[in-house]
């Protein structure tokens, strides 16, 4: 019997794995697409509406080049009335309207073959997405139906299930992390970058036409927003392991952080500590940094406080976390009833975080009237993998 329900573990764990597996890559993918076509969609709208105004504007050009036209075959006739210099002034109009007329026909045909691209691409992206969907709809019948099924079987395949339940939580806050991380790509380096390869395009045409005038000042102003995209990209890369904690350890890295986030947030922010420092375990060090961003980031999205207090004390064998806020508070029982909650996975995670360091967490609480989090965590202990 137990080889029987070692093998029936293995093959219902198995499945779920795949299954869940291969559902939150379609998840990936999905999401993926969702933020290419509210992208695409946005520039769309921007063509779209440019290319409107650019017609409008060679209609109007080419109503005045007429006239202008008009106007230099009328002075160049009548010697009596018009003077040499007003036939070089409708000259020169007639031929500034010209030139004018030429640029802006060219944005015009540009436009249009950009709106049809972007048309059909939207068209695309949108398919992918109900493919996507559909897949992920079936995919969740099947881990449900799977799941529920365990409860029919032996008690170690029940604990197989618990187990499996642990590690979708876990991955459930991986995955808000890598979307977390993907909003800050897109919403940064990734529209800078945009921006540079159409100004590029821009400054390609200028050469083409010899405005090099034109184009010195367009690659100055290329070369700032260059060290803009470096800059946001160094953020990016800070957030998601900061060398800083490595060489110069976890207060002055957590002192950065905090800064940062107080500028970033406008929240007022105070950071102290208390006990001897001392440095800790690499492992350990990241730990704690994590719990204490997961902590201010939550506090940032759900409480909107005004002021925030983070600190850090160290003990002969411990260190105690505390991180206090005077936002709107939430009621701590239900939140732990309802951990299907979204809000209330940060929560979660944090929560499980702690126990795989062998310490536990304190929540204190109430509506309007602020959340005190307290994490103690035992320095002697044996790390796993970091």
């Amino acid at each position: 019997m137990e080889f029987q329900a070692d093998a029936i573990d293995r093959v219902i764990k198995n499945t779920i794995e795949v299954m869940v597996s291969s559902k939150y890559q379609i998840f990936e993918i999905l999401q993926v697409a969702r933020d290419e076509l509210v992208a695409l969609t946005k520039e769309l709208q921007r063509v779209l509406e440019e290319t409107d105004e650019t017609i409008l504007k060679v209609d109007k050009l080419e109503m005045n080049y007429h006239r202008s036209r008009i106007r230099l075959t009328e002075v160049s006739r009548d010697f009596v009335r018009f003077s040499e210099k007003d036939i070089r002034i409708a000259y020169e109009k007639a031929t500034e309207l010209q030139l004018e007329l030429m640029m802006t026909r060219e944005r015009e045909v540009y436009l249009r073959s950009r709106r049809d691209e972007l048309q059909l691409r939207v068209r695309s992206v949108e398919n992918s997405v109900e493919r996507a969907e559909s897949i992920g709809s079936q995919m969740s019948v099947v881990v449900e139906y799977l799941s529920g099924e365990l409860g029919q079987v032996t008690r170690i395949v029940e604990s197989a299930k618990n187990r499996q339940m642990i590690g979708l939580k876990i991955i459930l806050a991986q995955e808000e992390e890598r979307k977390r991380i993907a909003r800050e790509i897109h919403d940064g380096p990734a529209q800078m970058l945009a921006n540079l390869v159409l100004r590029t395009e821009i400054v390609e045409r200028m050469l083409v036409k010899q405005e090099f005038g034109l184009v010195q000042a367009e690659v100055v102003d290329l070369k700032g927003q260059v060290r803009n995209s470096l800059e946001e990209m160094r953020k990016v890369i800070f957030n998601l392991r900061p060398m800083a904690l490595d060489d110069l350890g976890l207060i002055p890295t957590m002192r950065k952080y905090v800064h940062d986030y107080e500028e970033k947030t406008k929240i007022r922010t105070t950071f102290e500590t208390r006990g001897k420092e001392h440095r800790l375990s690499s492992a350990m060090e990241a730990a704690v940094y994590r719990l204490i961003q997961e902590a201010l980031s939550n506090a940032a999205k759900h409480a909107y406080p005004s002021y925030v207090l983070v600190e850090i004390t160290y003990q002969a064998q411990l260190i105690k976390i505390v991180v206090k806020d005077n936002g709107l508070g939430f009621n701590v029982q239900k939140v732990k009833t309802d951990s299907g909650n979204r809000e209330s996975f940060g929560l979660v995670g944090m929560r499980e975080r702690v126990e795989l360091l062998e310490g536990r967490l304190e929540i204190e609480s109430a509506e309007n009237q602020g959340t005190t989090i307290v994490i103690h965590i035992p320095t002697n202990v044996e790390m796993g993998k970091e």
